[in-house]
């Protein structure tokens, strides 16, 4: 007997193609057996940004590899899976392939969606907070039509060597955990600018991002969760909401089981 899909699942920052192909590959694998694990009650699968460490969409080409992860990701869809897609600071430039081939939705910032009376405030989390103005700025450029126009102009095997070139020096490159977060300065950053959050968008149960690469859950009020979905380079966490709660998970201890 077939199991209901009723579950929403939410992964963030698997960063495919860091540090190198061969353990991009192996990582790839780890997230395939998840995505298996979870593809019989999986009713919505948010993907939250930085799904690959770079990511081009040239009019007649994508880049190459990533082929087990889209054929797991097309056979959920396919299964009745609803997908979605968040562009992140590295995958920023996905436009349609996704939507054409699996019928993700593509999201370009956040998403407030209720589910079985939860509210649920979603965001990559780029960009979001004080600081980071530089940041903030390029993000902008990036995003511009002109920007992509003119990277669009160069040859794949240039404009996509250059963009492996910028992940090579990538904070996730070396493998090395986030050392600069800790669950007080978490804490101390998301309170912040919590407040705001709630003027622009009304109250809401779950705040979830990805971006921060430091796994953690915990209360911002009594009516507010917080989740960070972590990275999958270091960690392989996911969170899921049954309806009731929603649980982070670490799949390296639930596949040991």
């Amino acid at each position: 007997m077939e199991t209901q899909k009723s579950k929403l699942y939410f992964a963030s920052d698997f960063h495919l193609g860091a540090p190198n192909y061969a353990s991009s590959r192996e990582r790839e694998a780890w997230i395939v057996s998840w995505l298996d694990h979870i593809k019989h009650d999986a009713a919505e699968l948010f993907l939250m940004g930085d799904i690959f460490d770079f990511w081009f969409e040239y009019a007649t080409a994508v880049p190459k590899g990533f082929i087990r992860l889209q054929g797991k990701l097309a056979e959920l869809s396919d299964a009745g899976t609803k997908i979605y897609f968040f562009k992140g600071n590295h995958d920023m430039w996905v436009f349609d392939y996704f939507k054409k081939e699996f019928g993700m939705e593509i999201i370009n910032d956040e998403l407030l969606i209720e589910r079985h009376g939860k509210k649920f405030l979603l965001h990559h989390g780029d960009g979001l907070g004080p600081g980071d103005a530089s940041y903030k700025f390029l993000k902008k450029i990036f995003r511009s039509e002109l920007c992509q126009w003119l990277f669009a102009r160069l040859h794949p095997n240039l404009g996509i060597g250059i963009a492996n070139y910028w992940s090579s020096k990538s904070r996730l490159a070396s493998y090395k955990k986030e050392g600069d977060i800790t669950q007080q300065y978490e804490e101390t950053f998301i309170k912040s600018f919590y407040k705001q959050l709630k003027h622009d968008y009304g109250n809401f149960d779950h705040l979830v991002m990805g971006h921060r690469h430091f796994p953690t859950q915990f209360k911002l009020d009594e009516e507010t969760l917080y989740t960070n979905l972590g990275e999958w380079v270091n960690y392989s966490y996911y969170a899921v909401f049954d309806g009731i709660e929603l649980k982070l998970l670490d799949w390296n201890k639930h596949h040991e089981k």
